[in-house]
């Protein structure tokens, strides 16, 4: 399945965490940059940290989703089961701490999906997931 790729720009507090996490964490290969962002390439798509003074993304809310507390707002990306399995690794790899532990939903169901959330060092909310099978992303 082709998509068009997204354009998105998120506040952080700290341009060398965000390298850290971002680069050393996530492993994303950095773009351009200059002293107050950093593009990033998020799986082929444009993820930007801009550095804003006093940022600490803090959840507009929560949601809840089979009895957890999903951040909200939140972004993300739809990954491949190994690449999503090998993704969970590596954050528990560099001590990351979960908001939602990385676990299968609607197991045996229309749209079954590994899912984790987590948050960057300024507090953006992120989620992974990854379907058996993605043209059931929309299924209900």
């Amino acid at each position: 399945m082709t998509r068009p790729g997204f354009h998105l720009a998120i506040p952080v507090d700290d341009l060398d965490r965000a390298r850290e996490f971002y680069g050393s964490v996530l492993g994303l290969e950095q773009g351009r940059s200059a002293d107050a962002w950093v593009d990033w390439n998020f799986y082929e798509h444009q993820l930007v940290t801009h550095r804003v003074a006093g940022t600490g993304a803090a959840p507009a809310g929560h949601n809840p989703v089979d009895g957890h507390e999903v951040p909200v707002p939140h972004f993300g990306l739809l990954l491949s089961i190994p690449d999503f399995h090998t993704l969970a690794d590596r954050l528990r790899a560099a001590g990351t701490e979960f908001v939602i532990e990385p676990y299968l939903r609607f197991a045996g169901e229309p749209g079954e999906q590994w899912t984790m959330f987590l948050r960057d060092p300024a507090g953006n909310a992120l989620e992974f997931k990854a379907f058996k099978d993605e043209s059931q992303v929309f299924a209900v």
